[in-house]
């Protein structure tokens, strides 16, 4: 009998972590199990969980609501730890095999890191991990043996159709996006839309920020960016093509001009699973899509001028080094000031251009050089924003 694969979720009150809940819900302990789980500020779920799963360890990152996750878990086997030591800690428990880092933002690089040197597998779904450090995360993960295993769907799928092939016989890959909420909306309707509409996503149920990156399109952006560490693909040979059902999550061109896609419904559980219990394949009770109902696989170019975004994070692929890191950083501000209503949905672009074009790129940055141009990065977009939008 194969043991249970014991996991720490390191974002496990937001999106992709409660899902990863309910995957590890559906398969049961004998084939998941969870010893750890981490939030930055959600308490009450944080409790709910970790009463329901009994972890070794919990972490609230809001220090202030320490106590109170204290005391709610008082007298149960779990023990709780506060502040960016603590999700550290919880990247390095003994007790866990996999550690799935499904946290927002830089925050999931200390920890990303930490995992990778204490020897464990990282199931990752925080893309700007390696938008801002692809080259010291996949450095560490080939020194120290271990595997990244992809939760966003596309990766996932493109990992999937890599299996058991000859990756120097990769021709190009097709990361397909559905196009965001404004796919079929003229530029010119886009000055004038809202937060809203932004977030009225047509197939998938997502988190704000990742929502209003596909509507941008930047998530694809980010996602060129994460391929091209994950798979050691140059970016220009990563296309991005328009596929409204997302049906098929992406797709492989090897040398011979075979295609290998995979398909599946827009339905994030079953890439989280893949990544918890890879290499295995286990029935969890999931929707199936029903091949006869799919309807014709539509696919359309990419409306390069509408999406901006997708233009500034090919050039950040390109350049590379603390040009991709300001750039993200960017994004996360301009996206922020969208949801609030301070700016227009085109002003993001124009906020991520102006601080990509002011910043200095320094190449293969250290840990620390990435987080200076983070933190310079979100006070020039805060800057350019209040003056220019």
């Amino acid at each position: 009998m194969t043991a249970p694969v014991n996991i720490s979720v390191l974002g496990s009150t937001g999106s992709i972590g409660t899902q990863v809940l309910d995957v590890v819900r559906r398969l049961g302990p004998d084939i998941v199990r969870v010893v750890g789980l981490g939030a930055q500020s959600n308490a009450d779920l944080l409790i709910e969980q970790a009463r329901e799963f009994q972890p070794v360890q919990a972490c609230i990152g809001d220090e202030s609501a320490l106590e109170c996750v204290g005391t709610a878990l008082a007298g149960t086997p779990t023990r709780v730890c506060t502040s960016t030591a603590g999700f550290d800690e919880l990247a390095v428990l003994p007790e866990a095999d996999r550690i799935v880092i499904s946290v927002a933002g830089t925050p999931g690089l200390s920890p990303t890191l930490a995992a990778i040197e204490a020897g464990k597998d990282v199931a990752l779904a925080s893309k700007e991990v390696l938008v801002a450090a692809g080259h010291l995360v996949m450095d560490a993960a080939k020194r120290k043996g271990v595997s990244i295993l992809p939760i966003d769907s596309e990766h996932s799928a493109i990992f999937q159709c890599l299996n058991g092939e000859d990756r120097a016989a990769i021709e190009k890959i097709y990361l397909t996006a559905s196009g965001g909420a404004f796919r079929d909306k003229p530029k010119e309707a886009l000055a004038s839309v809202t937060a809203e509409q932004a977030l009225a996503h047509p197939t998938w149920r997502m988190g704000r920020k990742v929502t209003v990156d596909s509507a941008t399109l930047m998530n694809k952006g980010l996602e060129i960016i994460e391929a091209k560490w994950l798979f050691g693909v140059e970016a220009e040979r990563i296309e991005v093509v328009i596929h409204p059902t997302s049906i098929v999550h992406s797709m492989v061109r090897y040398a011979d001009g075979s295609i290998i896609a995979q398909l599946g419904l827009p339905d994030m559980r079953l890439p989280i699973q893949y990544a918890l219990v890879y290499p295995r394949r286990i029935d969890s009770e999931l929707p199936r899509l029903d091949i006869l109902q799919a309807g014709a696989l539509e696919f359309r170019p990419v409306d390069w001028d509408k999406f901006e975004c997708l233009k500034l994070a090919m050039e950040a692929a390109r350049v590379g080094g603390t040009l991709a890191v300001t750039m993200n950083a960017a994004d996360e501000v301009a996206v922020e000031l969208f949801l609030a209503g301070k700016i227009g949905f085109l002003d993001i672009a124009r906020v991520v251009g102006s601080t990509m074009a002011a910043h200095d790129s320094r190449p293969s940055p250290s840990l620390d050089e990435i987080y200076a141009a983070d933190a310079e990065a979100r006070t020039m977009a805060r800057e350019i924003a209040a003056t220019s939008c």
